[in-house]
């Protein structure tokens, strides 16, 4: 990390990657929160999956977007190898994703979205709180499959 970064600061904001933290969201996938807004609710995510890393079953409650730039992400509605841009709408429901290789994207999230467990009961909402709390070193949630509790 060169600088501090506050993901949440209002107006104008120009950051690098190196200088956003690195948390650790379960079983080979790392996130650096490059911004959120309090206002809106929007969040902006670099994601890093390693082979095998999974998401958790969850629905959208707000729209995403993604660009992949190195990988494959893999899931439910198809594949988007590096250079393709997707589009999660309100209610998309996803029972899993996961890469076989290093992947990486930027994801825009426009709302919250729910994860859930095996029988369908929610285990955490990932939304601009969550992941300012989880900025602020508040906890270390797991948002693989292989997840048994959220910390």
């Amino acid at each position: 990390m060169t600088m501090d970064h506050d993901a949440g600061k209002t107006g104008d904001l120009i950051v690098n990657i190196a200088d956003a933290r690195a948390h650790q969201l379960g079983q080979g996938t790392t996130i650096r929160l490059l911004r959120y807004s309090e206002e809106t609710g929007d969040w902006v995510l670099w994601v890093e999956m390693q082979p095998g890393a999974t998401f958790a079953p969850h629905w959208h409650l707000g729209h995403g977007q993604y660009f992949v730039t190195r990988g494959e992400l893999i899931y439910d509605v198809g594949s988007a190898p590096a250079g393709t841009y997707g589009y999660e709408p309100i209610g998309s429901r996803h029972a899993e994703a996961r890469c076989d290789e290093v992947t990486e994207y930027l994801f825009m999230g426009h709302g919250a979205v729910a994860f859930t467990d095996e029988a369908g009961e929610v285990r955490f909402i990932l939304n601009h709180e969550f992941l300012r709390d989880l900025d602020r070193g508040l906890h270390q949630p797991d948002v693989s499959n292989d997840a048994r509790e959220v910390a």
